[in-house]
């Protein structure tokens, strides 16, 4: 079962250290999300694992095998990155059919399906489209072209409610249909919560958080009442994050619950991983 496997990797730019000793493990068959704020080395970590950039240190194995300058390996993987790889002067169609060249298993009926579902013009050259639509087509090919380990890098850049949503529904069905590795990284944690089975935080290019999203969200909890009700139920509790809505106030809370302690008229519910993403990764 081996899937992606980073050991102890250390990227550095000049006097900054994107990544220390980061060491971690995709398994196969599962979603996962990758987070962190801005800076936290995210973007580096998925470009080394995909030989965009070269680790200072460390080593990365696909399926066993080391990832550095292996064609075999690189040929399992597919980084859906923030840039455009492709020549801009081609349409939508050539990228495609460009596509299927390099990744055999790259399925252009799909992709044509896919982009009739968005409403994407295949025949409009690719420095023509909008930012949304830009990312569309390179949704529409990180859905299509069939690799065990598929990385998504601020996936849904521009898109709107609608497509967002698609976008969500359709990775689900892929992976229903035909499971693979998926990581994403994104921003839009609330959005991607329901998604995720395994949840990874860096802070600071160092993993703060590497465990099911299950465990993850089992260590706290959220409660919601009246706000005189509420104060009184959490003054011996950690409270992460509140919020006032009218005479209404949810509260988000680290520790374990005794439900028996829980009075009427309070509403418990789970924890909010966008709430815990905040509370972890704030600078003191």
């Amino acid at each position: 079962m081996n899937g992606i496997e980073i050991n102890d990797v250390t990227k550095g730019f000049g006097d900054t250290l994107a990544l220390n000793q980061v060491s971690l493990t995709f398994e196969p068959h599962k979603i996962y999300g990758l987070l962190g704020r801005n800076g936290a080395g995210k973007s580096t970590l998925l470009n080394i694992i995909t030989n965009r950039l070269f680790a200072d240190s460390g080593q990365v194995t696909i399926d066993g095998l080391v990832s550095v300058e292996n064609d075999m390996t690189q040929g399992l993987l597919y980084l859906m990155s923030e840039k455009n790889l492709y020549p801009e002067s081609m349409t939508c169609n050539e990228a495609f059919k460009w596509t299927k060249q390099f990744f055999k298993d790259f399925d252009l009926d799909y992709a044509l399906n896919l982009a009739g579902q968005f409403k994407l013009n295949t025949r409009k050259k690719i420095r023509s489209l909008s930012t949304g639509y830009t990312s569309i087509f390179k949704i529409i090919i990180a859905l299509s072209v069939n690799t065990p380990y598929v990385l998504f890098d601020e996936p849904v850049l521009g898109l709107d409610a609608n497509h967002r949503e698609m976008f969500y529904r359709l990775l689900i069905e892929k992976y229903s249909d035909n499971p693979f590795t998926a990581i994403i990284s994104t921003h839009l944690i609330d959005e991607i919560a329901n998604l995720l089975e395994y949840v990874m935080i860096i802070k600071n290019g160092e993993i703060l958080v590497n465990e099911s999203c299950e465990a993850l969200l089992s260590k706290g909890y959220s409660v919601t009442g009246a706000i005189t009700q509420v104060d009184a139920f959490i003054a011996d509790k950690e409270v992460i994050g509140a919020d006032v809505l009218g005479g209404l106030k949810t509260v988000t809370i680290i520790g374990s619950l005794d439900k028996r302690t829980v009075p009427d008229g309070i509403e418990i519910t789970n924890l909010d991983l966008q709430k815990l993403f905040i509370k972890l990764t704030n600078e003191e």
